[in-house]
C-alpha cells in the first residue's frame, strides 16, 4: 500500500518521476490541481513487511480510531523482483531507493537477469553494477540526508538507499560504506557491527565516525541533548527492542528519532531526504506474532504522524508511506468454520490480545536468555579483556580470559568457572555451537 501525503499535489508528481520503474501505482494529478510551490523535503516511511490486514488489526486493537496512516492519498504499489514474482527486503527496498527490479539479497545493483514480465534484458556490463538511489541523489543536490530503522542500520532497507554490494548479509561491506557516505543522520541499532573485535577488517569504524564530526550517542538522553548537524545514534548491538517491550531510558521509540532527525536535518535551507523504517514489522510477521505486529505498526503510525505534523506546517515537504511487501499473511478470521467467526463481535478476537504485555521476543527475553546464554568474546572484550582458546585437549577445550592479574577459565559444556585457581559453580553451562561460545551472565560478572 501506497500513501502520500496531501498538503503538496506537486510531490505527487516529483515521486511519480522518481519512482515509475519500481511499479508503483500513484493517484493521478490533473494539471489544474498543481501548485506553484516546489518541494524541498521529502520524508518516506516505510513499514517493512506490513500488510493491509496489520493496519486493520491494529486499527481494531486501538479501538477503530484512525491511524495517521488513514488521512493520506493511497495507491497501490507492486513489490516483484527482476526474476521472482515475490521481493525479499533487498530488492524491494532497492527498487523504491533506486527506481530499479533486482534479484533476492542484492543491495542498491542490478541483478543478473531479469526474467519478469515487462522488464528488458539486462547487458552483460550492466550486471551487478551500482545503481545511484534517491538519497545519493539528494545529497548531490545539496540536501541533508538521513536514516532510520528498528533494525540495524546495514539492515536491507536502510541499506538499499546508502550501499551497493550483491549480498544483505555482507555486513561488514554495506556499513562501512555507509560510515563514509556523508549522511547527516543515521539512528537506530547495530553498534556492534562498527567495533574491530567483530569486523573482519578490524577496523574501527566508531573512531572513524568521531573523527568525521560526528555525535555518536549511545542513549535517548545523549540523542536530544546532542546539537551537532552531524547526528550517528546506535541504541543496541544489534536490532532495537519491539515498542512494547521497549524501555524508554535505554532506546528511542521511531517516532522521537523521526523528531530528531527532521530537528536536525531540516537545518539546511536546501532541504532534505529522510528515510524511516518500521523494521520488525517484518519480523514479527515472519514470526506470526501479532502482538509483535500491531505493536511496531502503531509505533510506526505514530512515526507518520510526526512526519505529517511537519509537513502541515511546511508546505513545501512531501510525506511518502509505502511498503516493500506484505508478510505472514496475517487475517482476523478463524480458519475453524463451525465457530462461525462472520458472526463473532469483535472482542472474540481483540480482547485476547489485549491481555499481552510482551511479544513474542520480550517473552524469550525474560526467559533468561540473556542470563543464560551471553556472547563471551563481546561481553568480556567490552569488559576490556582478552579471550583465547584453549585446545591443547581437544575433546575438553577451555575458554580462557584474562584482564589484569586476573585469569578465569571456562571448561566448555561444563557449569564450573575456575578464577585464579579458585573453582567457583555457575549458574548455567558454557555452550559452544561451533562457532560461538555462550556463557551465563555469572561467569561475566566474575570480572570487574
Amino acid at each position: 500500500m501506497l500513501r502520500i501525503s496531501k498538503f503538496s499535489k506537486r510531490a505527487v508528481l516529483l515521486l511519480s518521476a522518481l519512482v515509475l520503474t519500481a511499479g508503483l501505482t500513484i493517484p493521478s494529478v490533473s494539471a489544474a490541481e498543481e501548485t506553484t510551490s516546489q518541494v524541498k523535503n521529502v520524508i518516506i516511511l516505510i513499514p517493512d513487511g506490513m500488510s493491509v490486514g496489520a493496519t486493520t488489526l491494529t486499527r481494531w486493537y486501538q479501538g477503530g480510531a484512525p491511524l495517521a496512516l488513514d488521512e493520506m492519498a493511497s495507491g497501490l504499489v507492486r513489490t516483484y523482483s527482476a526474476d521472482a514474482p515475490i521481493a525479499d527486503s533487498a530488492p524491494g527496498g532497492t527498487a523504491l531507493a533506486t527506481g530499479y527490479k533486482s534479484h533476492t539479497g542484492f543491495v542498491g545493483v542490478l541483478p543478473d537477469e531479469n526474467t519478469m514480465p515487462g522488464l528488458g534484458k539486462i547487458a552483460d556490463e550492466d550486471k551487478r553494477k551500482p545503481v545511484a538511489s534517491v538519497l545519493e541523489a539528494a545529497r548531490l543536490a545539496g540536501k541533508s540526508t538521513g536514516i532510520i530503522a528498528t533494525s540495524e542500520f546495514m539492515h536491507a532497507t536502510p541499506a538499499d538507499f546508502t550501499a551497493h554490494y550483491p549480498d544483505r548479509s555482507n555486513y561488514d561491506a554495506l556499513s562501512e560504506q555507509q560510515v563514509y557516505a556523508d549522511l547527516d543522520v543515521v539512528l537506530g541499532a547495530g553498534y556492534q557491527y562498527l567495533q574491530p573485535d567483530v569486523r573482519k577488517d578490524k577496523e574501527d569504524l566508531i573512531q572513524v565516525l568521531k573523527s568525521r564530526g560526528y555525535d555518536y550517542v549511545t542513549t535517548p538522553e545523549a540523542m536530544r541533548a546532542s546539537t551537532n548537524d552531524k547526528l550517528w545514534g546506535l541504541f543496541a548491538p544489534t536490532s532495537l527492542d519491539y515498542e512494547m517491550d521497549r524501555d524508554p531510558t535505554k532506546q528511542p521509540s521511531l517516532a522521537e528519532m523521526t523528531s530528531k532527525a527532521i530537528d536536525v536535518l531540516s537545518r539546511n535551507d536546501n532541504g532534505f531526504f529522510l528515510m524511516v523504517e518500521g523494521s520488525k514489522i517484518d519480523w514479527a510477521a515472519h514470526a506470526n506474532d501479532p502482538i509483535g505486529i500491531i505493536s511496531d505498526v502503531a509505533a510506526f503510525d505514530d512515526a507518520v504522524a510526526v512526519a505529517l505534523n511537519y509537513a502541515k506546517k511546511h508546505q513545501d515537504t512531501a510525506v511518502v508511506s509505502v511498503t516493500d511487501h506484505g508478510n505472514g499473511g496475517i487475517t482476523i478470521g478463524n480458519i475453524d468454520t463451525s465457530r462461525n467467526y462472520d458472526k463473532l463481535p469483535l472482542s472474540y478476537f481483540i480482547d485476547p490480545l489485549k491481555k499481552a504485555k510482551l511479544t513474542g521476543e520480550g517473552i524469550a527475553g525474560k526467559l533468561n536468555n540473556k542470563k543464560l546464554f551471553v556472547l563471551a568474546r563481546e561481553a568480556f572484550e567490552q569488559k576490556g579483556a582478552k579471550v583465547v582458546w584453549n585446545n591443547e585437549d581437544v575433546n575438553n577445550p577451555i575458554v580462557v580470559v584474562t584482564k589484569g592479574n586476573d585469569t578465569l577459565e571456562l571448561p566448555v559444556y561444563k557449569s564450573v568457572a575456575i578464577l585464579n585457581g579458585k573453582h567457583i559453580q555457575l549458574d548455567g553451562v558454557v555452550v559452544f555451537n561451533g562457532k560461538k561460545t555462550y556463557v551465563p551472565q555469572s561467569a561475566i560478572d566474575l570480572l570487574p
